[in-house]
């Protein structure tokens, strides 16, 4: 495998561990950056398969960085194990917010969207940028009805995963995008509904890249599996470093900043079809 591969592996990794918990869809970026810096010498599908199983690097980041929280036990002061009903309260909603995202993959509506369509990505990458604009406008100067996340209703949480399923067949929507909206709309505060977000993502994820090792079956040659390996351990690292001043920074700003990104690359994108016609 050449060292080329291996950087363009990397940079792909960087690109997942950044984008993947902003909302301004990672996946829009990296068939961006797939287009501009294709892979050379791989087999059909590894590419797709790549842009999914590199998401593990950032899932078991946002696992390590939350892992208080969404470890269902602990220790009374006694010492002994006990289980935490807040935290087991949470698993609960986050599996209704699954509820929705399987029915909708059933109909298969990515074929019929088109889900690589470059021009469908860059309008929904403004559409959702808009969005976030006018929900922050909306908002402002209202106080949250909720503050902490086991205030979030299981009827919230069947909302939120709605809002997935809705970003997972419209590619350039954004998973956290959409459920971010969809939780601010119902009241939630930023801190919160980013908090749940980054949560649902852990089984979410780690379904969808078990799903496309298992039509790959898990027979990779070493070459891709050296690109795999870089992918992902690079998109680890750099959500380490993410996860965390991201979570600072939404306590204390809005998300209108990603909303005029989102409308600035898709007008890019835009452009740049035209001019290649």
């Amino acid at each position: 495998m050449q060292l080329i591969e291996l950087l363009k592996a990397a940079l792909f990794g960087v690109v997942e561990g950044i984008a993947e918990w902003l909302p301004i869809s990672s996946t829009a970026h990296l068939m961006l950056l797939e287009r501009i810096l294709p892979f050379k010498g791989v087999s059909e599908g590894f590419v797709g398969m790549f842009e999914v199983v590199i998401q593990l690097g950032a899932i078991l980041a946002v696992v390590i960085t939350l892992w208080k929280r969404i470890w269902p036990f602990g220790r009374d002061r006694s010492g002994r194990i006990r289980a935490k009903k807040a935290v087991w309260l949470t698993w609960a909603k986050v599996v209704v917010a699954c509820l929705p995202l399987p029915v909708v993959m059933a109909l298969d509506l990515d074929e019929l969207i088109a889900g690589d369509n470059l021009m469908a990505i860059a309008i929904a990458l403004i559409v959702v940028g808009l969005l976030f604009i006018v929900v922050e406008n909306l908002r402002k100067g209202k106080r949250s009805s909720v503050r902490r996340l086991s205030d979030i209703t299981f009827p919230m949480a069947f909302m939120i995963g709605l809002c997935q399923a809705v970003a997972a067949v419209f590619p350039g929507t954004s998973r956290s995008g959409a459920t971010i909206i969809g939780a601010l709309l119902m009241g939630i505060s930023r801190g919160v509904a980013v908090e749940f977000t980054f949560i649902l993502a852990i089984p979410v994820m780690f379904a969808a890249s078990a799903v496309d090792l298992l039509k790959m079956g898990f027979a990779l040659p070493a070459g891709e599996l050296a690109l795999l390996a870089v992918g992902v351990v690079t998109a680890f690292a750099v959500s380490m470093l993410v996860i965390r001043p991201l979570l600072n920074y939404i306590k204390k700003h809005d998300f209108k900043l990603f909303g005029a990104y989102r409308i600035a690359l898709g007008i890019v994108i835009i452009a740049y079809l035209l001019l290649m016609r």
